[in-house]
């Protein structure tokens, strides 16, 4: 393997696991939402903001947003548990896709195509935020949040297919 190749080699290494680390850590936290959100209101004092704005129009949306899915959350955990078992599901389907890239740690020119199936993933993101987002009254801002995850999953996919692509033009198979 000449030094190039080895390079190559350690640079996809690196952001495949990246990107393997970024698939786990984003399951992970689909499980425990109600925990989560919790923190998210008592870190921006969204209560305080809701509850000391002198009218409900007052308060600023984000926070009114943030309280009223905090609020829908618990009533979801106390009366239809069963619904959570959607979001432990969505962290499976991230655990099983990070397992996948195992395989561009492997031989990335072989699994090249983990890189075109990553990438259209990414793509798919943004639409798919925001017809949903729209369809169950998602905020734009937190939409664009969400679109942000694939924007920021494609650029090391990106580049990895790049190098991947010089590599197999070298004759670097392996």
């Amino acid at each position: 393997m000449t030094p190039r190749a080895a390079q190559l080699r350690r640079r996809i290494r690196w952001f495949i696991w990246l990107f393997i680390f970024g698939l786990v850590f984003s399951g992970v936290t689909a499980i425990p939402t109600v925990m989560e959100v919790d923190a998210l209101v008592r870190t921006t004092g969204a209560q305080e903001r809701v509850a000391s704005a002198p009218t409900p129009e007052a308060a600023p949306a984000w926070a009114v947003w943030l309280v009223n899915t905090q609020t829908a959350l618990h009533d979801t955990q106390d009366h239809h548990p069963v619904l959570f078992y959607g979001t432990d599901w969505l962290a499976f389907g991230h655990f099983v896709i990070a397992i996948v890239f195992i395989g561009v740690l492997r031989n990335p020119v072989r699994n090249r195509w983990l890189f075109d199936f990553g990438l259209l993933a990414c793509a798919l993101v943004i639409p798919y935020a925001m017809i949903f987002g729209a369809v169950r009254g998602i905020p734009v801002w937190w939409r664009l949040i969400d679109c942000s995850f694939g924007v920021l999953g494609a650029i090391p996919l990106w580049l990895c297919r790049r190098w991947t692509k010089e590599m197999e033009a070298g004759g670097h198979h392996h």
